[in-house]
């Protein structure tokens, strides 16, 4: 009896997962349509607004030049590219001023200084380029975004009354090393490919990568400050426009950040702290997270073998096989970064997930840009604020 429900578990969840590639497949197709028409769909006063795109940065990294100079080569007409830093010495400063040198007169502009509204450094960050902005379309871009052509377009587009945000999640490309090709499969056919099912189910969540914002909707809600009400302001935000009575939707298809090299550790580090934040943020959620991957089929499945006279771990190579070919074929599909070896890599991420997600329940501390951060920390001073 137990090796049948077993066998009913690794069914479904095998059927499930093919059922989220599709959806996933399905949200993120290549449109043919052009997007200056389907700009004028949206009903926007203007199809192409004046937008201020504030990019946080901290120091040097392997692809600085490549993703800040993408922000200057955009096919928009009317858009100000505000730079933040938080320190005079930080060593990405003469690769900005080298940029904006290239650049016409009011393109762009460097900010410096720090302004200590929230536990968070990017929001402490961008909180003078947002003060700066000049315009009512506002977007908030990490340094390592690459942004392409038609950036802004691409989220203007998803714009509708009910719409309160445009957010993008990373689709890690440009990896070098096992580890960077890791880090691809836990950002593109897991991580973004969950979003993107949950945005064509109309429960989207921010991603702080890529955040586009009508002003006046954060302006409502108290301003930029208003997004400390979380440690993680992509978490603020999704609350900020639901109590808004809005949604958070994400673009058609996610745009790239280069990754380089990384190491094993850099990447179990980054996945344990968004793995805390997400569960501080949305608990009810976080705790499903764990049927996302393959190893509790693959158990089942090699548990049920024996009752059906099969080898265990013959069936565990095959449920691992139906899980993780079909995701390589979708992102083939979808031209997301894909290769030979891709299906070992999602295997070797799911074989880790199940640690990375009890950590998340276990700890509640981390290391975030030099900043020793806490959400349980976070936790309680909200609640003592509101008593």
């Amino acid at each position: 009896m137990t090796g049948t429900i077993a066998a009913a578990f690794c069914l479904f969840m095998i059927l499930f997962n093919l059922f989220s590639l599709a959806v996933a497949g399905w949200r993120c197709r290549l449109r043919t349509e052009p997007l200056g028409r389907r700009l004028l769909a949206t009903g926007l006063e203007n199809s192409t607004p004046p937008v201020s795109i504030v990019r946080p940065v901290c120091g040097l990294e392997t692809f600085s030049e490549l993703t800040l100079r993408s922000t200057f080569e955009l096919d928009y007409p009317d858009y100000e590219v505000l730079f933040c830093v938080q320190k005079k010495n930080d060593p990405i400063i003469p690769l900005i001023k080298q940029l904006l040198g290239e650049q016409p007169a009011g393109r762009g502009r460097l900010l410096v200084g720090d302004d200590p509204i929230s536990p968070n450094p990017k929001l402490n960050n961008c909180f003078k380029g947002w003060q700066a902005a000049k315009h009512q379309w506002i977007v908030l871009a990490d340094s390592n975004v690459l942004a392409p052509t038609d950036y802004l377009q691409q989220m203007l587009v998803r714009f509708t009354p009910k719409v309160g945000l445009v957010c993008s999640p990373p689709l890690g490309v440009m990896a070098q090393g096992l580890a960077a090709q890791l880090e691809c499969a836990f950002l593109n056919s897991f991580q973004a490919r969950w979003q993107f099912c949950a945005d064509a189910f109309g429960v989207g969540f921010a991603q702080g990568k890529s955040m586009m914002w009508r002003r006046e909707i954060v302006e409502q809600a108290g301003g930029i400050a208003a997004l400390a009400s979380e440690i993680a302001e992509d978490a603020a935000a999704t609350k900020l426009v639901r109590n808004a009575g809005m949604t958070v939707v994400l673009v058609d298809r996610p745009f790239g950040q280069p990754l380089g090299p990384r190491t094993l550790r850099a990447v179990y580090q980054r996945q344990t702290r968004w793995a805390r934040l997400r569960r501080a943020s949305f608990p009810k959620m976080y705790a499903p997270e764990i049927l996302a991957c393959s190893l509790l089929p693959m158990l089942a499945g090699a548990y049920a073998a024996r009752d059906f006279g099969f080898e265990p771990w013959s069936v565990a190579a095959a449920v691992a096989a139906l899980y993780h070919l079909p995701e390589a074929f979708g992102n083939w599909l979808l031209r997301w970064p894909t290769n030979l070896l891709s299906p070992f890599n999602y295997l070797l991420r799911d074989l880790l997930f199940p640690v990375i997600w009890i950590d998340g329940w276990l700890g509640d501390d981390f290391v975030w840009l030099g900043n020793s951060m806490s959400v349980r920390e976070e936790a309680d001073e909200t609640v003592d604020g509101a008593a």
